[in-house]
């Protein structure tokens, strides 16, 4: 091609209107975009819905969960509650004036353990009656004297009078 081949081209070129081309999304790819924006935040608001209403429902504060709270001393539950699975504590205690509750359809176990995790006292309440294992077993009256007392070699009764009934 010669020089002169080219500039008649770019004069040719330059005569006619220049064209605009369109950038951007048009037509409906743009309508599909707006509605999945639009569906989106649909979304987004009930899932910001749901959650509001879990916690309030779940009664959830800074403090902890309904009945549950968490203290400087560790967790207090306050009301009636039910543990599916065994509970582990170190302390469990009433509100003073008022007793402790404990129910259970099979049984209620009291276990105390070693740190390798051995049986060393075992205290059972169940359906068919009250069972204790230990190595020693003491009954006290409320002026701390001894009343009864049981380990591998002898079995104490510490009362005033021994009354035996029946045979």
């Amino acid at each position: 091609m010669t020089q002169e081949q080219c500039t008649h081209r770019n004069n040719v070129q330059s005569s006619e209107k220049p064209q605009v081309y369109k950038v951007g999304i048009y037509g409906w790819r743009k309508r599909c975009l707006y509605f999945f924006v639009l569906l989106l935040m649909i979304l987004i608001l009930i899932n910001l819905a749901l959650t509001i209403w879990i916690l309030k429902v779940m009664n959830f504060t800074i403090d902890g969960m309904g009945k549950l709270r968490i203290t400087e001393k560790g967790l207090k539950l306050e009301g009636a509650s039910e543990f599916l699975e065994p509970l582990y504590a170190k302390e469990i205690q009433s509100k003073p004036g008022r007793p402790l509750f404990l129910q259970s359809s099979r049984n209620v176990s009291v276990n105390i353990v070693n740190s390798k995790n051995q049986l060393l006292t075992q205290l059972v309440t169940g359906s068919s009656g009250f069972k204790a294992k230990g190595k020693l077993f003491e009954v006290k009256s409320t002026s701390g004297k001894l009343l009864f007392s049981a380990d591998e070699q002898e079995v104490v009764v510490g009362a005033e009078r021994l009354r035996v009934m029946g045979e």
